[in-house]
């Protein structure tokens, strides 16, 4: 049995997709089981904020590595494919066809692969970078980085440049593309699918989730995750500082709109990630539904390619 693997840009619609999936799977004797590959949806109480599946969703599919981690502490690519490991091989051995569901890249190549992470940095370094992140800003620190470091990173990505930082500071070369390149050569057999979607449909779909995001109380996670001390990996979810400050009021139209046109560009990232992969299988859902798209994936499980 294969490991099915479903990655795309935010709002493309893979916690749908793979509830559809699922109760396919299950029509012909199988028992799958979701294993989340986001970075952000690892955290307790931020699940409006990262879009992570509902309770109703969860009751449709269940899912592993999910909400479950305190937003004070601090989480890692190391962690999380430790755990994303356990649980893949213990399904595998159980029989039940883990999907593994989610944007982050890093976090797909950790539960797939046995990648090379680099150590974790003192902590007291870890604080000096978070400090002048917060007094210089991530641009500043980006271009301190070396030029060919500096090429693989956006000036705006907090949590990456601080990490290259660190690793700067301490001597550790740190990997070219960060964290290791995709490779192929997986744990498991794995049918690893990449959804995209025409431009404006997604744009449109991003515009409705942070809207949708914003009036179920983004905000109030937020603050909630701020007032219990908030990791550097929690705060890193999209939206999360504009959040904070304007957390006494309803956000305003232009901070509604900078957290739309991030999440607009960290997609357009994940696109263009995604399509570096080797072996992985495009599928463009644009003005399809989860059921059509299922069918497809299905058929593709059924023809022997997973």
């Amino acid at each position: 049995m294969k490991v099915l693997a479903l990655f795309g840009p935010t709002a493309v619609g893979k916690t749908g997709l793979a509830i559809e999936v699922a109760e396919r799977l299950r029509e012909r004797g199988e028992d799958p089981v979701a294993v989340n590959c986001d970075s952000i949806q690892v955290y307790r109480g931020l699940e409006t904020l990262s879009g992570a599946a509902t309770n109703v969703e969860r009751a449709r599919l269940e899912h592993r590595l999910l909400s479950f981690f305190e937003p004070g502490e601090e989480f890692s690519a190391g962690r999380y494919a430790e755990l994303a490991h356990a649980e893949i091989d213990s399904l595998l051995n159980a029989g039940r066809r883990p999907i593994v569901v989610g944007g982050t890249g890093l976090y797909l190549r950790a539960a797939l692969a046995d990648l090379d992470l680099r150590p974790p940095v003192p902590a007291e370094l870890r604080e000096e970078v978070e400090r002048e992140l917060a007094e210089r800003g991530p641009e500043a620190l980006h271009g301190e980085l070396e030029p060919e470091l500096a090429e693989t990173v956006d000036p705006s990505d907090r949590k990456r440049i601080a990490r290259l930082t660190e690793l700067s500071r301490v001597g550790i070369e740190a990997a070219r593309g960060g964290e290791g390149l995709w490779t192929a050569q997986l744990r498991h057999p794995t049918l690893l699918v990449g959804l995209t979607m025409d431009r404006e449909e997604l744009a449109r779909r991003i515009d409705a989730r942070v809207e949708a995001m914003i009036a179920n109380g983004a905000a109030e996670e937020a603050r909630g995750a701020e007032e219990a001390g908030a990791s550097r990996t929690a705060r890193s979810a999209l939206g999360f500082e504009q959040l904070l400050g304007e957390i006494d009021a309803a956000p305003s139209a232009e901070t509604v709109e900078a957290i739309k046109s991030a999440h607009r560009a960290y997609a357009r990232r994940q696109l263009t990630w995604m399509r570096r992969m080797e072996g992985v299988t495009l599928i463009d859902r644009s003005g399809r539904t989860d059921a059509e798209v299922a069918d497809e994936i299905v058929d593709r499980l059924n023809r022997g390619e997973g």
